[in-house]
């Protein structure tokens, strides 16, 4: 055997997969699989933008689920006004003076007659003490005057005296007389320039506000700067009624006796049983509106004068309707049927989302809801058929 056919069997090698050879194959397969996935991502972003691009606007209109009573989805008419006392006055001194006396503070309760307030009096006292004092003076001359005619009787009866002496003891008792009457007119005056000193209630109520303090000048006109008219507003409690304005469109609507609910503005939870009490026969140009007065047939405490109001005019078949428990409802053209159920679309920034309420009877044009809702929330009304949640809508301004 030749040395060329001796060949070196360690130069003999198994040929394998090269591994400098193999690796930029299996570096460009996750590139590729980034690059596809990349693109249905965004195909599929495309996709969406084009629909919703292409999809047609969905112009909604909205409403909002609150609380309301019976009555007031029943209201044949909804008027505001405020609460105001039909007997009231702005109780003011009739004499000139200093107040040195105020016996009550804002809701104090008076008696008719009871002295609120009293001006310095002195002058008006010593006035008073001396006219009593002439009085008294003029009462012992008229005894004294009464004596001397009865003697003068008898002396010209005996032919003592002259008929002219008696004559002048008869002229002296009658001018002690009429002296008298006048004295006590005088007494009468300065007893009633006292009393004019004196404020007092002209009837049953309630110390509204208090105008003067004590130390100042009060005067039944405010002759100067410094001088005060009235020193306190009273009310009659009892008076309190309603004035709302009516438009004159709807008054044909509004009869005296007619059944109204009231409902305070400071206390929305609370309602009030009333009747019309009187239409004010005269229009408000400047408003186009007519006064109507209602008076509250229960009333409370709470109850203020000037506190602002709403009035529900009822029909008489819905009186009874009058301070039933509020409950939720919302407009009949925002409940839908979807898959058999009851549903609302709510608005939730500018997308409508499907809610399964729980509706109960119509009442009005309102529906009351049961459950699902919460008051408030913004539901969307005549919701389209095609309508689906989740879908972008825009409002109607």
């Amino acid at each position: 055997m030749s040395d060329n056919e001796h060949h070196d069997l360690s130069k003999l090698k198994i040929h394998g997969r090269d591994p400098v050879a193999s690796g930029p194959a299996q570096r460009r397969l996750p590139a590729l699989l980034m690059y596809v996935g990349g693109g249905l991502f965004l195909l599929i972003g495309v996709y969406f933008f084009l629909r919703t691009a292409f999809q047609p606007e969905i112009f909604v209109e909205t409403a909002t689920a609150s609380l309301v009573s019976p009555s007031q989805a029943n209201a044949l008419l909804t008027a505001s006004g405020y609460v105001v006392a039909q007997r009231k006055a702005a109780v003011a001194s009739k004499a000139t003076g200093r107040l040195v006396f105020l016996g009550f503070e804002e809701g104090d309760v008076v008696k008719k007659g009871q002295v609120i307030g009293r001006l310095e009096s002195a002058d008006v006292e010593a006035a008073l003490a001396q006219a009593r004092a002439d009085l008294d003076v003029q009462k012992a001359d008229l005894n004294d005057a009464s004596q001397a005619l009865e003697r003068s009787k008898t002396l010209l009866a005996s032919k003592l005296i002259s008929q002219s002496e008696y004559d002048a003891a008869q002229a002296r008792y009658g001018r002690t007389a009429a002296s008298i009457a006048s004295r006590e007119a005088g007494v009468k005056g300065a007893e009633v320039q006292l009393e004019n000193t004196l404020i007092r209630a002209p009837f049953d109520g309630t110390i509204l506000t208090k105008n003067a303090d004590i130390g100042e000048v009060v005067a039944p006109f405010a002759a100067g700067a410094s001088s005060r008219v009235a020193i306190v507003t009273i009310a009659d409690m009892s008076s309190l009624e309603v004035e709302a304005d009516v438009s004159e469109s709807n008054i044909e609507r509004i009869s005296p006796e007619q059944p109204c609910e009231i409902t305070l503005d400071a206390y929305p939870e609370k309602r009030y049983a009333a009747v019309v009490n009187k239409i004010v026969p005269t229009a408000d140009r400047s408003k186009a509106t007519v006064m109507t007065k209602v008076r509250f047939l229960e009333r409370d405490n709470r109850v203020l004068p000037e506190m602002s109001a709403k009035v529900n005019f009822l029909s008489k078949e819905s009186a009874h309707t009058v301070g039933g428990p509020p409950v939720l409802t919302v407009d009949n053209a925002a409940v839908t049927e979807r898959d058999g159920k009851s549903v609302v679309f709510l608005l939730a920034g500018n997308t409508a989302v499907e809610t399964p309420i729980t509706a109960g009877t119509s009442i009005g044009r309102l529906r009351e809801v049961l459950g699902g809702l919460t008051p408030g929330q913004t539901v969307i009304l005549n919701p389209p058929a095609n309508l689906r949640s989740g879908a972008a809508v825009t409002v109607k301004k």
